[in-house]
This record gives C-alpha cells, sequence and structure tokens, in this order.
C-alpha cells in the first residue's frame, strides 16, 4: 500500500475488503462487453485507527465501433472505448463516497441493457465471430497482466480463484501477430483503441 501513497503504523495490520463485480460477455459481437467493479477497503492501524477508501469502474469493450454508443492501457492499445475508473477515494467523506459508488453502480444497468436490446438480433458472421474471439483474447490478456484487481485477489490468502477469474470470457482466440485487414471495421476499432477517443465531449 505504501506504493499506493498510503501509509500506516505498523505490520501486518488487519484489513477487510469487500466488492462487487459483474461482467457479461455477449455471444452477439455486435454487443460490447461491460464490466464494472466497486470495491472498499479498510485498515486498522497500530493506534487503532481505521483507515478507509473506495474505487471501482464501469467500461465497455467493444467488438465493433458504434459511434452512437461512443482504459486501460497496455504498451499498444486500451481494453476498451472507457467508461469511469476511479481508486483509493477517501474524502470528502465515508458516507459521501457511498453515496458516490452507489450512484455510479446504480447507472450501469440503465446505460447498458439500451445497447443490449438495439443489437441482440444484429446478424453477424463467422468472421466478425472470430474476431469478437480475438479481442476477447486481449481481454484476458488485460486481466490477467495489468489488472489490480486480479492481481490483488490472486496474491490474497485463502482467496477463491473462481471468483477471482470470474470476469474472464468463456471463450477466447489468440492468433500470433494478428493484423486486420486494411480499410475493415476491425481495423477501425483497433485505431480508436490505439488512439483513445474522448467520448464525453
Amino acid at each position: 500500500m505504501k506504493s499506493r501513497g498510503k501509509e500506516f503504523k505498523g505490520n501486518n495490520l488487519p484489513f477487510f475488503a469487500c466488492g462487487i463485480s459483474s461482467v457479461i460477455h455477449p455471444r452477439n459481437p455486435m454487443v460490447p462487453t461491460m464490466h464494472f467493479n466497486y470495491r472498499y477497503f479498510e485498515v486498522t492501524d497500530d493506534d487503532g485507527k481505521k483507515h478507509c477508501w473506495f474505487g471501482g469502474g464501469t467500461d465497455l469493450t467493444p467488438y465493433y465501433l458504434n459511434k452512437n454508443v461512443s482504459g486501460r492501457k497496455n504498451e499498444s492499445e486500451c481494453r476498451g472505448i472507457g467508461g469511469i475508473f476511479f481508486d483509493d477515494l477517501d474524502k470528502p467523506s465515508e458516507e459521501e463516497l457511498f453515496q458516490f459508488v452507489k450512484a455510479c453502480a446504480s447507472a450501469v444497468i440503465p446505460a447498458y441493457i439500451p445497447l443490449v436490446e438495439q443489437h441482440k438480433d444484429d446478424p453477424y458472421t463467422e468472421k466478425e465471430r472470430e474476431w469478437q474471439l480475438l479481442r476477447r483474447g486481449r481481454y484476458v490478456e488485460f486481466n490477467l497482466v495489468y489488472d489490480r484487481g486480479t492481481k490483488f485477489g490472486l496474491y490474497t490468502p485463502g482467496s477463491r480463484i473462481e471468483s477471482i477469474l470470474m470476469s474472464l470470457p468463456l471463450t477466447a482466440r489468440w492468433e500470433y501477430m494478428h493484423v486486420p485487414e486494411k480499410g475493415s471495421r476491425e481495423e477501425e476499432l483497433l485505431e480508436v483503441l490505439r488512439n483513445p477517443v474522448d467520448w464525453a465531449e
């Protein structure tokens, strides 16, 4: 925690962590994957003082760009088109932050379900399904290599691996050095992931 700017008196301090996460990986590649995670962390120092903070976020990972709808980076691209992310929030007050987190979590379903309804019956080809599986492979990479929550869970003694890895898609695919066809919708998506856009403007 010291690397995250948290300094506490003592070592091997008791802590409490809880959170709620959900990921939906739709079968239809025209519907984006949706992920949310909201969490609370608390540590009691040697003086008996409680320190707590919140973190979380919601984001979309499309397989095809839908500009009406519209992260996290590795060295060359983002995982998705973005969303809301925050971490280590400990001000203004615990209750005000809890209300903020509740408001964020309560906005997920009303924002995502219309996208599902709009695109769940869209036709798609086998090639588009293969692209979806390739992008899911990248999703797996981001979660296992870069995601702090996943790493925290994997290193926590007594944790349930199944709960930590629940965010991974049921099916995914990898191809060595895959490059989409020039001028394709697949290339269009990669262009946005490599050069993020501020969709809120």
